[in-house]
């Protein structure tokens, strides 16, 4: 089943290099890098590494909806990583595999079961997951133990999502709406290292890291109360 790798990318210069240079290439059909107003050439490494690289509107949703439509049309599967090397490529093959076999249709890469590296994810954002998790819980009858940005889904699932979120609240509307569609959702531990340079852009900034819960919270609400799933 071809595959389409998607990396939303904001000023990562220091890690996109590496992150695009690892990519297994005789597993994917492309890579393709999304930067989403970086000013310190991201774009241009990116597309050295080998990466086909877009544009897109500001926001972490919006680089993920844009490089999921700029696919190649033949990719059965589109795969999300961040682009600051905290993601560990080896680990593909395991997302992968529950929907080659066709026991899944979307795979959650979580981080909290997998392991990670010292410092690689602040007590908050564990904290996070955990309250997300039994807030999802709460209101759907399903568990996620993570929100992590590493995840693989079928592609005709997820053109069935409606995907709308144009902010860090993406993942979590993906989580949600692929349990009201009704998809087969797979975890599975993968493991987690410090990013390998940089400043994170949620968890670096204190106002940025409030503003990012703010609107997490904000979309579990708008698509757990407030919106229903389209038929499917």
């Amino acid at each position: 089943m071809p595959v389409s790798i998607i990396i939303p990318a904001l000023n990562e210069h220091e890690s996109i290099g590496q992150v695009v240079s690892e990519m297994p290439w005789h597993l994917i059909a492309e890579c393709i890098v999304v930067d989403n107003g970086s000013t310190d050439g991201t774009a241009e490494i990116a597309s050295r590494a080998g990466a086909r690289v877009i544009r897109s509107a500001r926001g972490y949703g919006a680089a993920c909806l844009a490089g999921s439509l700029a696919a190649l049309p033949s990719s059965d599967i589109l795969v999300y990583m961040d682009g600051d090397g905290s993601d560990i490529i080896a680990d593909l093959p395991r997302l992968l595999a529950p929907i080659e076999r066709d026991e899944a249709d979307f795979v959650l890469g979580t981080r909290l079961l997998g392991r990670r590296e010292p410092g690689s994810m602040l007590g908050s954002q564990v904290f996070a997951g955990h309250l997300v998790g039994t807030l999802v819980k709460l209101t759907s009858g399903f568990r996620y133990t993570d929100m992590g940005p590493f995840r693989a889904i079928r592609r005709s699932s997820f053109e069935r999502l409606g995907m709308s979120e144009l902010t860090y609240g993406w993942n979590l509307e993906m989580q949600i709406r692929a349990i009201q569609h009704h998809l087969r959702i797979l975890e599975i531990p993968v493991d987690y290292r410090k990013r390998i340079g940089g400043t994170s852009k949620v968890s670096g900034d204190l106002r940025a890291s409030v503003k990012a819960a703010t609107r997490i919270l904000e979309v579990l609400f708008r698509v757990t109360v407030t919106s229903r799933p389209r038929s499917s």
